[in-house]
This record gives structure tokens, C-alpha cells and sequence, in this order.
């Protein structure tokens, strides 16, 4: 078996990881042992472009169980954790390409290896994977029936792909559940980019000037957990009703320049690039503190950061001072990429739960229904979205109501009234 990892010594460790993990992830639980009986995905080969943590450990584990042949890469360069990797090769046998720490180049390497196992379904987060199918090998997508992808920017990339008529085969968009953003992006998103700052810099949030870049549903998350920590929180909004939205739910809303002049911690999580650029960068105190919370490293302009340097220098574990020719300090997280896997362990277990329940069925609707599908963008399967709350739900011990027939027979009416 081909692979590549930084030491399948740290086995041992990686393995006691995916069980925690493991056992905070009961819906992924259930459908293991079912695909370990009714084997849905029998001989096919799935490559994945995903955060290589204890969590996605747990997704390739549940996907082998259902007959498949996996491989890994990573879908960021620092989201790697070494020792799942290593555990993923040696005791489950299956192919990883990722290590945490490296360069583009060995990142793009590590894809080609995935895609050199021929897959036919492709699972992603970000979209690396079938953007370099598309682009330098396409002589693989004859095989292919279908993907998913994992994380906001991906979609709104495949999305893009979709309105252009260039993409080439059907995607099931996971990031879109309800019982994924709702929860994975909100919560998952807002505790660990929070758990990420603080491994970083050991800083008191209380009493800080908090910004958040974006309040879709991980800007969201972000500001309320901050918010939790005692930080006054300050939302930048491009579109009206979200900065509607933010300021209804009380925090200040303003514009990127106005909010350089009070914000001691800036987060960008948007998927759009350089939006912590000049304007914040030009304005900002001394000592701020940039991190990113969005997929890719673009949302923190490092071009012009360096450009208007004197130095720079390393700090801390992921903490890099970029010395301004003003004098000034600006202190940049995790190399600008995804704080809370660069500086941290990435989302709770509990909430991957869910996100990987999605992926996991995905996989199988997109194997079984692949010849009615176009190619396009699909949203998860209302069915399948139900299926995992309602798993969710009874693992969490919660029992709901249901309508009767008369509430059901008057909701579907439109005579009755008053």
C-alpha cells in the first residue's frame, strides 16, 4: 500500500484519538455497523480531499466498513494531525497522503497520489480534488459517477463551475444540510476558531475588542462564542440583511476602516480573499491579532502585510509578528490559514457527528442514484437530513412531539381559518 506520513510511529497515539473521537460520534456509529452488513459501496474507490483529523478517521473507517477502497489527502496543508494519519495506514489499512506542515507543492503531490488510485466518487473540502481533476486530469473523469463537497467555499466554487456549464459530474453539496451548517458551522466553527486563538496566544478574551469579518453562519458562531468569552464584538458586513441581522442580535456593525480603529482581535470568515487588507492592515493598533477562520489562506492579504514590513518574525507556535514600517505590530495566526486546525484540533467530535452522517449517506445516494443525476449541484436529500437529526436527537436522549392528524389536516388546509 502506497502512502505518505510523517511517522506511522505515532500510530499508537493516533489510534487512542479515533476512539475518543469515536465515541462522541454515535449516528456515525449507527450507519458504520449498517454499511458493515449491507456493504453499499462494495469495490468502489472513493478519494478524498479532507481535514486529516481523529474525526474524518472515523468517516474513511465507516466508508471501508461499507465495502469501499479509500484514500486520503489533506484539503489544507496544517490541517494534518500526524498521528490519526499514521493510525489510519497501519492499523486500518488505509492510503493517507498528507502531513502536517507541508509545502504547496507536496500538497498538490499528495492529491495526484489520491487521484492516481482512480476514483469514482471524490469526497471534498474546498474543492482541491475536483478542481484538479478538472484541470490536469481529465482523463479520470470517465469514471467518475459523482462527489461532495464539505465546506461553504467549496460549494460557492462549485457552484460557479455548475453556472459556467464546466462541470463534468454531479456534486452533492453536504455544506448545505440543515443538520450541517446549522450546527458544524455555528457551533463547530465558533468554539474551535475560539479554542484556536487561545492555544495560540494564551490572551484574556474578556473585555477585548472582538472583530468578526462575515456574518454568515460561521461569522455567527464566531461572534457569539466570543461574545460568551466577555470580548465586545464588532461585525463587517457586505450584504444589508446580515448586518441587519448582526445588529439585532447587538453587536456593533461597521465598516472594515472604522472597525481597524477599536478591534484588538480580527477574524475573517467569509470565503472571500483579502478581506482583512489595507483598510483594516493601514488602520489597525499596535499588537493586533489576525486569524482566519475561512477555508483557504486568501482572506488575509500576507502580500501586503510583507510588502509593508520591516520583519518578520516567529513568536510563538503559530503566532507570526509582522513588524510594520511604522512601527507598528501586527500578529498573524497559524500562517493565515484555518486557525482552529492550524492552532487547534478543529470542530468538536460530537458536531462532526452530523457532518459526517451527511457525507457518509451522500456517498451512498450519489453511488445509487449517479445515472438520474445532471451535472450540477445538488443539496443533500431532504430524507437524509431528517434521518440524522432524528438519529442525533435519540442518541442525545431527546424525545419531540408529533402532530396529530387533525394538526396535520389543518396545516395542509387552506378553508379552515378562524
Amino acid at each position: 500500500m502506497d502512502y505518505d506520513v510523517r511517522d506511522t510511529g505515532l500510530a499508537g497515539e493516533g489510534k487512542n484519538k479515533i476512539e475518543w473521537s469515536e465515541k462522541d460520534m454515535p449516528v456515525l456509529r449507527d450507519i458504520r455497523a449498517d454499511f458493515a452488513i449491507k456493504k453499499p459501496l462494495k469495490g468502489v474507490n472513493i478519494g478524498a480531499c479532507l481535514h486529516v483529523t481523529s474525526e474524518t478517521a472515523n468517516l474513511m473507517i465507516t466508508l471501508k466498513e461499507g465495502g469501499a477502497n479509500v484514500a486520503l489527502c489533506a484539503s489544507n496543508p496544517l490541517s494534518t494531525q500526524d498521528d490519526a494519519a499514521a493510525s489510519l495506514v497501519k492499523d486500518y489499512g488505509i492510503p493517507v497522503f498528507a502531513i502536517k506542515g507541508e509545502d504547496n507543492d507536496t500538497y498538490y503531490s499528495h492529491i495526484h497520489s489520491v487521484l492516481d488510485t482512480g476514483p469514482q466518487i471524490t469526497m471534498d473540502d474546498g474543492a482541491d480534488l475536483i478542481s484538479t481533476i478538472h484541470s490536469k486530469r481529465k482523463d479520470l473523469l470517465k469514471n467518475v459517477f459523482g462527489g461532495t463537497e464539505e465546506t461553504t467555499t467549496g460549494v460557492i466554487r462549485l457552484k460557479s463551475m455548475a453556472d459556467k456549464k464546466v462541470l463534468y459530474y454531479p456534486i452533492i453539496a453536504v455544506n448545505d444540510a440543515k443538520t450541517k451548517h446549522f450546527f458544524d458551522n455555528r457551533y463547530g466553527t465558533g468554539q474551535s476558531t475560539i479554542d484556536g486563538i487561545l492555544r495560540a496566544t494564551n490572551i484574556l478574551m474578556a473585555g477585548k475588542k472582538f472583530v468578526v469579518a462575515g456574518y454568515g453562519w460561521c461569522g455567527r458562531g464566531v461572534a457569539m462564542r466570543a461574545k460568551g468569552m466577555g470580548s465586545s464584538v464588532i461585525v463587517l458586513e457586505v450584504d444589508p440583511l446580515k448586518a441587519l441581522e448582526a445588529k439585532l442580535d447587538g453587536f456593533d456593525v461597521m465598516t472594515g476602516k472604522k472597525a481597524a480603529e477599536y478591534g484588538e482581535i480580527f477574524v475573517s470568515a467569509t470565503g472571500d480573499k483579502n478581506v482583512i487588507g489595507p483598510d483594516i492592515i493601514d488602520n489597525c493598533r499596535d499588537m493586533s491579532i489576525v486569524a482566519n477562520a475561512g477555508h483557504f489562506d486568501a482572506e488575509i492579504d500576507l502580500r501586503y502585510l510583507r510588502e509593508n514590513s520591516k520583519s518578520i518574525r516567529k513568536v510563538r507556535p503559530f503566532v507570526e509578528e509582522y513588524l510594520l514600517n511604522d512601527g507598528r505590530r501586527i500578529y498573524v495566526l497559524a500562517n493565515g490559514r484555518l486557525v482552529n486546525l492550524g492552532a487547534a484540533e478543529g470542530h468538536p467530535a460530537s458536531v462532526m457527528d452530523m457532518s459526517f452522517a451527511n457525507q457518509a449517506l451522500s456517498v451512498k445516494y450519489i453511488y445509487q442514484n449517479s445515472r438520474e443525476l445532471g451535472k450540477k449541484v445538488y443539496n443533500v436529500p431532504k430524507d437524509i437530513d431528517e434521518s440524522i437529526a432524528v438519529l442525533k436527537l435519540k442518541s442525545m436522549g431527546v424525545e419531540i412531539d408529533k402532530l396529530t392528524e387533525e394538526q396535520e389536516e389543518y396545516l395542509g388546509s387552506w378553508e379552515m381559518g378562524t
